[in-house]
């Protein structure tokens, strides 16, 4: 009996042993704590800097559209004394050494010239608007009158013509043209004559002819028409007035045996 019992409490043992093997495997395991971060110490928080004001965009200048100075206009037509009738083209600003500077773009068709005159000089220069019509009727009486040429060497003579030629004056300009002009009549001019004549009639014609809103031709024309109304262009009309000539201090062009050279009249006779 005592075997028996003892057998039978080793098996309950072992069965107890089994009964705590199979729970075990069968327990549920139980989760693994994952590993800790390791926590890193917070920094003090650093100021906050004043935002920087933000650099200003460069500025775009606008570019100014001038249209009017010193009471002239673009598109219109002036008289530049040292070259004639020309048109504002357009007026603008440039920049010269630093320094801004305004200056008309003036431009001369015929010479096939753009000149370039600051806006503050026109009074120096001489730079004027267009004659008014009747400035224009009295250059053109102006011709019918009696050519008067001075007793003066040609050189000095021609100088004289030439400042009247250059200093813009029409009615100036118009004398030029009477006091050399000759006729079909009359003994031809030497070069230098013929040139300042010619530089005269383009001058005066130019202007005639904006303001009259005709052709240089028909200014031309017109002109020459004055011209022939003069009473020293005939030989007949020359003969008695020859008289004349000599008391106002006076000598007629056809005297001159050479346009270079001026024949100085004969007193006594």
């Amino acid at each position: 009996m005592p075997n028996k019992t003892a057998k039978t409490a080793g098996k309950a043992a072992g069965s107890k042993a089994t009964a705590s093997k199979v729970a075990a495997k069968t327990a549920p395991k139980a989760p693994v704590p994952a590993p800790k971060a390791a926590v890193k110490p917070v920094a003090a928080a650093k100021p906050v800097a004043a935002a920087k004001p933000m650099a200003a965009a460069p500025r775009v200048e606008e570019k100014k559209v001038l249209t009017q100075r010193q009471g002239f206009k673009t598109n219109e037509f002036v008289v530049y004394p040292a070259h004639g009738v020309g048109q504002i083209l357009a007026i603008e600003e440039q920049e010269i050494a630093g320094a801004k500077l305004e200056l008309f773009v003036i431009n001369f068709i015929k010479d096939k010239m753009t000149l370039r005159v600051p806006t503050a000089k026109v009074a120096n220069v001489g730079m004027r608007k267009l004659s008014d019509p009747a400035l224009v009727k009295k250059a053109l009486e102006t011709l019918k009158g009696r050519a008067r040429v001075k007793r003066t060497m040609w050189s000095r003579r021609a100088q004289e013509y030439e400042a009247k030629i250059n200093s813009g004056d029409i009615v100036a300009i118009a004398e030029v043209v009477r006091d050399l002009y000759r006729s079909e009549s009359q003994p031809e001019q030497s070069y230098s004559e013929r040139q300042l004549y010619e530089a005269a009639l383009d001058r005066l014609s130019r202007e005639i002819a904006v303001v009259q809103h005709s052709t240089e031709t028909e200014a031309v024309k017109e002109i020459e028409a004055q011209l022939a109304k003069s009473p020293r262009r005939g030989a007949k009309a020359e003969a008695g007035t020859e008289a004349d000539g000599e008391a106002d201090g006076d000598v007629d062009e056809t005297d001159e045996a050479d346009g270079d050279n001026t024949a100085v009249k004969d007193e006594a006779a």
